[in-house]
């Protein structure tokens, strides 16, 4: 052989398959960003809320009339900073009223005797737990027990009142779940259709829903009607916003919806621990998200004889609002772009372009349910 012409190495099908530029690795890689920004993520949402939970201005009340009462509020709020926020009440049925209307977590009864803690733990296990701490040492200080009194227990097959968040977990699935399959294998579907399957799909959620709460796990003692609606609603809030999104985020709306459904929405939704108990970001973020709607708006309707929920309600209807616009959006945005595709095309390679792009696009749609149903 001459001199000049050195013979190279043959590539390999192995060589073709783990070259960095190989195709089907990128496709890979690719997918595997959604998991990695899920890990993220949860580790970030579910570690920043629930790792350590402390008081921020809890709101109880010290339960006596006269000077003797105020000191004793002022040296607890003395010791406690910005942990507590500690008014007075004249009486004990003013204490119990204002516990059943969630404006005050706990109250401590002065007695030299038998001091007592009145709390209501169907508004949230957690804080009555943490008042409990708090007003134990005191009364251990006076070498007396202290009786604690729960004027609002949850139902005895919820021990813990922590069903309803369960409850908040399993709807969501069904709901955030759902937006794939309706969102990519419903893409070829009028959003009409859509629409009318979104609605279809939130009440069969909400009606499972429903069960667990009542006939499956009796959850709450009364009220299921109540508890249906407001599932119903936070249930086409998520599906009418996630279907909406779709249309512009594609195989992102996974993440999308997981981000504002599941890091943000259980994390604030006061199923575990109320905003007292966290930190300003997750604790703002109860005031207005929907989840915390739905728990809330339960805990209202079961145990606080509705007190709080009206407020809501209207938060779930804000939400279903807002899902309903984006839609709408979604809607005339595809319809423009169905206006732009109809535009003449080359007729030889028109049909190849065509197979090519369907073809294209039910393999996304199939890979995206596929991701969003191993979430």
């Amino acid at each position: 052989m001459s001199g000049g012409h050195k013979a190279g190495r043959v590539a390999t099908p192995g060589d073709v398959r783990t070259a960095p530029s190989n195709p089907a690795l990128r496709h890979v890689l690719t997918h595997l960003i959604t998991p990695l920004l899920m890990c993220l993520g949860m580790g970030l949402a579910y570690l920043g809320a629930f790792a350590t939970p402390e008081p921020h201005h809890l709101p109880v009340a010290v339960v006596g009339a006269g000077p003797e009462a105020k000191v004793f509020a002022q040296t607890v709020k003395d010791k406690a900073g910005d942990k507590l926020d500690v008014r007075t009440v004249a009486d004990r049925a003013t204490a119990v009223d204002q516990l059943e209307h969630r404006d005050i977590t706990g109250a401590y009864v002065l007695n030299a005797k038998a001091p007592e803690l009145i709390v209501a733990s169907a508004g949230s296990d957690m804080s009555a737990t943490a008042v409990t701490k708090v007003f134990t040492p005191v009364a251990s200080a006076q070498g007396v027990p202290l009786k604690v009194t729960d004027v609002v227990p949850p139902v005895s097959d919820d021990p813990t009142g922590s069903g309803i968040f369960f409850l908040l977990i399993a709807v969501s699935i069904g709901s955030y779940a759902s937006v794939a399959a309706l969102g990519a294998a419903g893409a070829g579907l009028s959003p009409k259709v859509r629409a009318a399957l979104v609605t279809g799909v939130s009440f069969a959620v909400s009606v499972i829903g429903a069960a667990f709460a009542g006939p499956l796990f009796h959850l709450v003692d009364h009220g299921l009607w109540g508890v249906w609606a407001m599932s119903w609603l936070y249930s086409a809030g998520i599906l009418f916003l996630g279907a909406g999104l779709h249309t512009f985020l594609k195989r992102w709306t996974t993440l999308a919806v997981m981000v504002l459904f599941v890091m943000l929405n259980f994390t604030s939704s006061g199923g575990l621990f109320r905003p007292e108990l966290q930190n300003g970001f997750f604790g703002s973020l109860h005031a207005f998200w929907n989840g915390a709607g739905l728990v809330e708006g339960i805990r209202d309707l079961v145990y606080f004889d509705g007190h709080g929920l009206a407020r809501n309600v209207w938060v779930l209807a804000a939400w279903l609002v807002l899902g309903l616009a984006v839609t709408a959006v979604a809607g005339l945005t595809e319809r423009r772009r169905a206006q732009s595709a109809a535009l003449p095309v080359a007729a030889a390679a028109a049909p190849s372009v065509a197979v090519t792009a369907a073809l294209t696009e039910e393999a996304e749609e199939e890979e995206e349910v596929e991701e969003a149903v191993g979430v």
